[in-house]
């Protein structure tokens, strides 16, 4: 497993970076999703909620990455 920098426009990003970002857009998504149904008002700790599914998604995406290389 190999991550190298990413030629983004002239500027060299690490690819985690834009993992998190990858991750970031698709919470934003899910909780746009959840909030209308009302999902996030039975949680202990919407806040800390929200952070672990972050958590999820990127450690996801960063699986996937990896298995795919």
């Amino acid at each position: 497993m190999r991550f190298t920098d990413i030629n983004l426009f002239g500027v060299y990003v690490a690819p985690m970076s834009l993992m998190m970002v990858a991750a970031w857009l698709g919470v934003i998504c899910l909780r746009r999703i959840a909030v209308p149904f009302g999902l996030l008002r039975h949680v202990w700790h919407p806040a800390l909620f929200v952070f672990a599914v972050y958590l999820i998604v990127l450690s996801s995406i960063v699986l996937t990455v990896a298995h795919l290389r």
